[in-house]
């Protein structure tokens, strides 16, 4: 029952968290991220949501690391 934009912004956002440096924590890669992604899919993440997310992957990453500079 968690409406649909709920579900894209929580693998946007643990997405955005995991490549970011924390004070806490290192960035991880891109690539790190989408394992991290991947193998919570079913479980934290809708799994159709998942599969759009990993389709378009390279837009995350270019628009994250164009953000990010």
């Amino acid at each position: 029952e968690i409406p649909l934009s709920a579900r894209i912004m929580a693998i946007s956002d643990v997405y955005d968290a995991l490549r970011s440096k924390r004070v806490y924590k290192d960035s991880f890669t891109h690539e790190k991220s989408i394992d991290i992604i991947r193998s919570d899919s079913g479980s934290h993440f809708d799994p159709l949501l998942v599969d759009v997310f990993i389709d378009h992957q390279l837009e995350f990453r270019d628009l994250f690391e164009n953000i990010s500079n």
